[in-house]
């Protein structure tokens, strides 16, 4: 009797602790599944189709970068009866991943974003609003390439070089600054390889940021362009 007693109580316990584990938590470490992104592809062709050509997605201003630009509004989804449900690694639902939209005018696919790299950048530049109000200029370190550059992390209080894991890879990937102040991810690191251990046909002058998204449902949030020299991805001259 008292180890049925005692079973009741750990599976009282069990319960509860499940239900106080916050769903962001319990979603941080989960990819969407084949299933969520396929559900939320159907919803999104299907919108598109009723709805001549127009997309699901949140008003952004036109100088967003490409792989945060078109958010998928799951409101106008829900409303249309196109999706009942939102998936719960959606941001929208306690997830950790933005779902957005890609190559708009032609396939409009469906990737995520990690939301993790979201709060390493802002984190950053927050750091970096706050000394540029004391000290009226960026604190840059070195150039990479004409407009990308490293930041002095001494002045910023930072122990060493700022970076963020790859969703990707696991690798720590640099922050860097662009020319108008803005917080980049250099994946370069994941690019390599990508260009190395997968099949791919890109050419020199080609966004090679598609490669990621060709393998893998994470779109390269806060990127800059990058091309292929001599087998190598490198910052896009015209787009540093």
């Amino acid at each position: 009797m008292n180890r049925i007693k005692y079973l009741g109580l750990f599976l009282i316990v069990l319960f509860l602790s499940g239900c106080m584990y916050p769903q962001s938590e319990k979603a941080a470490n989960n990819l969407p599944n084949e299933a969520q992104l396929a559900q939320v592809q159907s919803a999104v062709n299907q919108f598109k189709e009723q709805q001549n050509g127009l997309l699901p997605i949140k008003t952004k201003p036109n100088e967003t970068p490409i792989f945060q630009k078109y958010q998928i509004d799951f409101t106008r989804l829900k409303e249309t009866g196109l999706l009942t449900t939102i998936p719960g690694t959606a941001f929208e639902n306690g997830g950790y991943f933005q779902y957005i939209i890609i190559k708009p005018e032609t396939e409009a696919e469906v990737k995520v974003i990690d939301l993790r790299l979201t709060e390493r950048v802002r984190d950053l530049e927050t750091k970096l609003h706050f000394y540029e109000q004391g000290n009226t200029y960026t604190p840059y370190d070195e150039q990479i390439v004409p407009g990308v550059y490293t930041l002095d992390y001494e002045k910023l209080n930072l122990d060493a070089p700022p970076t963020v894991k790859s969703p990707y890879t696991g690798e720590l990937l640099p922050l860097y600054v662009n020319g108008s102040g803005d917080v980049i991810i250099d994946y370069r690191k994941d690019l390599n390889t990508f260009l190395k251990e997968t099949d791919h046909s890109y050419q020199p002058g080609d966004d090679i940021r598609y490669l990621l998204t060709d393998e893998t449902s994470l779109a390269p949030a806060y990127s800059p362009p990058y091309t292929i020299e001599n087998g190598e991805p490198v910052f896009m001259k015209e787009a540093s």
